[in-house]
């Protein structure tokens, strides 16, 4: 068993620890959690307030040409593509992930209609993150489409000649499962179907090359593993020979070609700038921009190989110590122990029990579904168990299975720029102590948030 006295040595053996440095962690916070809202940087504040109160407050409307306002999508952008395997000029920072979703897809579907009329189906994983799906649901009912949802170990039997495009998320939300980008893309063109890639829980966190695996189209999310704060610009990228096949469908003045020519008629500029849709928020890419800074941070050090090797160091000690330490409370593992087939979190699994109390809150009607979508109000104790670390200043999250196949997930993102080898065995023991002495049940870790 790991010792305590070995994960201090591994530490200082590490040569990213030193990047740690560069995030405003809280003291005594374990933060095991990057997956959903990264760390701030320390540089964040500093660089967010110049951009308020110099270039916005003192240079005012100037700041479009003489602070780079303009271009920042595209210079955001381009730091972006050093890590997702794509060049510059090819990846523009700008709205959410779902918004970005609705233009892909969109435009992934007119060039299905032109090219092969005939499929009408959309294929995507049943666990793929729900607003994927709901964009999708969308555009199908709009466009006369189908969407078929699979099972992981389906998608290879359902790529057939009927579908026109496969949308999946790299690293699955849930369970932390990561398809082979490439294996995949190819298996779908060999059929002819497009592919689009969610990257929003692999973009900083796992290697990623979309133009050696040959993707059509790509969105992410500029708040997780890339630190750009709450509700942080996400981006966008399509395969050069699709991007300039059709408008995308939202197409509003910052991707018209010349947009202060300010002619009535729409003529979109050329290359990814016409994903862009209206006036960018400037103080938002500005955070996003001190997040990848801090990212890219590790480029001399070994670049994203060298994250993605501590990554899977402190993933398997994760995983080690919770088996060695934990046994006998119910807890699983739903991540893959493969690492070709592991992103940069651990999800464990908690089987339901009669002994574990209701949530509290907000209770349905007795035998109706409660929130977490079970009968009765029983659940696994998975979210008092995430709630009573919180307490403790471990802080990872919960998500709720469906009392069937999918169960109920206690999720530990790390990310290997401010996670150490320490943190990773201290968390284990805050969670041995949290099972062992069942401080889970006590009622106030049992009273459900809106966010959990």
């Amino acid at each position: 068993m790991t010792s305590l006295a070995q994960c201090q040595a591994l530490d200082q053996q590490d040569p990213l620890r030193g990047l740690r440095d560069l995030f405003d962690l809280p003291p005594g916070v374990i933060y095991l959690d990057g997956n959903s809202l990264g760390v701030m940087p320390k540089a964040t504040p500093a660089r967010v307030a110049d951009c308020v109160t110099r270039e916005w407050g003192t240079d005012l409307i100037q700041s479009w040409n003489k602070a780079g306002w303009f271009n920042r999508p595209q210079s955001v952008g381009d730091k972006i593509a050093r890590l997702i395997g794509a060049s510059a000029g090819q990846v523009v920072a700008t709205d959410s992930t779902s918004i970005n979703l609705f233009k892909v897809l969109s435009a992934a579907l007119n060039i299905a209609a032109e090219d092969a009329p005939r499929r009408k189906r959309i294929v995507s994983e049943r666990s793929n993150f729900p607003t994927d799906l709901y964009i999708a649901e969308a555009l199908c009912k709009e466009r006369g489409f189908e969407l078929v949802l699979v099972e992981p170990e389906e998608i290879a039997a359902s790529l057939t000649a009927d579908v026109a495009l496969l949308m999946l998320t790299h690293v699955n939300y849930r369970t932390g499962a990561m398809h082979d980008m490439a294996a995949v893309t190819a298996a779908a063109h060999a059929e002819g179907i497009l592919t689009v890639w969610d990257l929003a829980h692999s973009a900083g966190a796992v290697p990623v090359d979309l133009t050696a695996a040959k993707a059509d189209f790509a969105v992410g999310c500029g708040y997780k593993y890339l630190n750009g704060g709450p509700g942080a610009p996400a981006f966008v990228w399509v395969n050069p020979m699709h991007t300039d096949r059709f408008w995308q469908p939202l197409a509003g003045w910052w991707g018209h070609a010349t947009p202060f020519a300010f002619t009535p008629d729409y003529q979109p500029a050329a290359g990814i700038t016409r994903y862009m849709c209206g006036t960018q928020p400037m103080i938002s890419l500005t955070a996003l921009d001190c997040g990848l800074d801090a990212t890219l941070a590790a480029e001399p050090l070994g670049g994203m190989a060298a994250l993605r090797a501590k990554s899977l160091a402190l993933t398997d000690l994760f995983i080690q110590l919770v088996e060695d330490r934990c046994a006998g409370h119910g807890l699983g593992l739903a991540t893959p122990s493969a690492h070709g087939q592991r992103g940069s979190q651990v999800c464990l699994t908690r089987e339901y029990g009669p002994h574990t109390p209701p949530l509290r809150g907000s209770l349905p009607p007795e035998g109706a579904a409660t929130a977490l979508g079970r009968p009765g109000g029983g659940d696994s104790g998975a979210y008092a168990i995430v709630q009573a670390l919180i307490a403790r200043g471990v802080v990872g999250d919960f998500r709720a299975g469906d009392g069937q196949r999918h169960k109920d997930i206690l999720r530990f993102g790390f990310t290997p720029l401010y996670i150490g080898f320490e943190d990773v065995w201290s968390a284990v023991e805050h969670l041995r102590q949290v099972l062992e002495t069942n401080e889970w049940q006590r009622p106030e870790f049992n009273q459900k948030h809106a966010v959990t």
